[in-house]
């Protein structure tokens, strides 16, 4: 049964009715995880002078999230084909609430730490869910219209998840300093659990993919390898463990590569579609999508710790200072996606990359220039020019990674798709200790702290246009123009492998 016929066991009419209650509850826990991910950026210097967390575990606080969402995705969305998308939903939203109450109410950094990696797996069973649940709750002609406001959703998660981390953080309400960032999951989690329970149609695919716990262990296993020694590596002076650690995760994914093959041969559901690997615009993809990934994992945490720690600037001030970036993110991602792609195709995302890196030059110049004093408006311009750029490459990516894959294994290729990009991420936030921290001496004076920080974000800054001008090189491998038979809102966050079929 496809997702456009309805069960004999469900009455049609109170499907009717619910379906736009199942949106709400669905693109709230979206919303929900893409706020999540942004406001928690913009409290790190709170949560490090309150809780007196380390840079390392800084790091691990953006990257154990990234880290645990990536190894779960492709699973999460196994997990709803065989057991329900509404029964994993409902699981992933209540554990990403109480994750988040551990969060705002740990005790000292290593719990955070670990709550924030329960967060990250929890998000990993509930957002696959999210489009699934759409797909199969919503006939075609109107999936337009819902992926539509989907879009939407993304980009106001992306502008209102600073500017409410700030106001949290700068509120400092009932004096739980930083805390609140967290909490105010818990009343939405708890309602949307209550309704989604009620509301949401249970739907699962006839013939689901298996699941290969094996390649989840072996990639986590290899990411932890790499990323452990990365973001310790500073502080304990570079052992000789390290670098053996690192090294040893080359091992571990080569294993995962022979475990693959074996695995398709024997049951046909890796967790890894080896195959995909040998179409060349899916394998460019994939690696611009890594990269970029390690490109905005890097920026993004820099940033914040540059206007905060650097400049002295308030959470508030830091979050404001964002907005033209998300604006300019939001409108030039529309604007390539129905307009502009469909004309010039893989140009945009070429000149997305040259953009971007554009304006991370232009940032670094006019930090170098005005130093300590620079102000807000004059971080505007190099902000616009960096989200547009960053607007023409998000937005289409997906579809052209995705344009010569077989239809047969678009979600595979969608999922992971998701699950580099979430990858590359974790190993951006591992690299701030190299092209960040490895710039700011161990012990400065408090006169000493604004100046090298200013220093240690204009080098890191040089790395990121240096990621942009990697990606411009890699997007040749593109196809020219996009072909269209992959849905690339349904592809871009999907990451179940078959048509869901309503169960009763």
């Amino acid at each position: 049964m496809t997702s456009t016929e309805t069960s004999p066991h469900v009455p049609a009419a109170p499907a009717d009715r619910r379906r736009w209650f199942a949106l709400a509850i669905v693109m709230t826990a979206a919303f929900m995880d893409l706020v999540d991910v942004t406001i928690v950026n913009i409290a790190i210097p709170s949560i490090r002078q309150e809780a007196g967390a380390s840079w390392s575990q800084i790091q691990w606080i953006t990257a154990g999230y990234a880290l645990a969402f990536a190894a779960g995705l492709i699973t999460g969305g196994r997990l709803g084909d065989i057991h329900g998308r509404k029964r994993v939903f409902l699981v992933g939203i209540g554990g990403f609430t109480l994750a988040s109450a551990l969060c705002g109410f740990a005790a000292n950094p290593e719990m955070l730490v670990a709550a924030r990696i329960l967060q990250g797996a929890m998000a990993a069973l509930m957002v696959p869910q999210v489009l699934s649940i759409v797909h199969a709750t919503f006939p075609a002609h109107e999936r337009g219209k819902v992926f539509g406001l989907f879009g939407a959703i993304v980009g106001l998660g992306a502008v209102s998840g600073p500017l409410l981390g700030a106001l949290l953080t700068e509120w400092n309400l009932f004096g739980l300093e930083w805390r609140p960032i967290f909490l105010i999951n818990l009343p939405v989690g708890i309602a949307g659990l209550i309704l989604g329970s009620r509301f949401i149609t249970e739907s699962r695919a006839p013939r689901a993919l298996k699941l290969d716990l094996v390649g989840v262990g072996l990639v986590t296993l290899g990411l932890l390898m790499l990323l452990y020694p990365l973001t310790r590596g500073r502080e304990l002076g570079w052992p000789l463990w390290g670098y053996v650690s690192m090294a040893g995760a080359l091992v571990v994914f080569a294993a995962l590569v022979a475990y693959e093959k074996r695995k398709t041969a024997r049951d046909g559901s890796p967790l890894v579609e080896l195959s995909l690997f040998k179409v060349k615009s899916f394998a460019a993809g994939i690696a611009v999508q890594t990269v970029f990934g390690i490109g905005l994992g890097v920026f993004f945490l820099v940033w914040t710790l540059y206007m905060q720690t650097g400049l002295g600037w308030s959470p508030l001030r830091a979050g404001l200072t964002g907005v033209p970036f998300s604006i300019a993110v939001s409108v030039a991602a529309g604007m390539s996606v129905q307009k502009l792609v469909p004309r010039f195709g893989r140009k945009v995302l070429q000149a997305g990359a040259l953009t971007m890196a554009a304006g991370v030059l232009l940032y670094l110049w006019e930090s170098e220039r005005y130093g300590l004093g620079i102000a807000s408006w004059q971080m505007a311009l190099p902000l616009i020019v960096m989200g547009a750029g960053m607007g023409l490459i998000f937005a289409p990516l997906t579809d052209a990674v995705l344009s010569e894959v077989p239809r047969e294994h678009a979600g595979s290729a969608s999922g992971l798709i998701n699950t580099v990009m979430q990858m590359g991420n974790a190993l951006g936030l591992g690299l701030v200790s190299v092209v960040f921290f490895g710039r700011i001496s161990e012990r400065l004076a408090p006169a000493e702290v604004g100046p090298a920080f200013v220093d240690a974000f204009q080098y890191a800054l040089g790395w990121v246009a240096a990621v942009m001008g990697a990606i411009f090189l890699l997007m040749f491998a593109l196809p020219k123009r996009p072909a269209q038979h992959v849905e690339g809102a349904e592809a871009e966050v999907q990451v179940g492998e078959r048509e869901p079929e309503l169960v009763s």
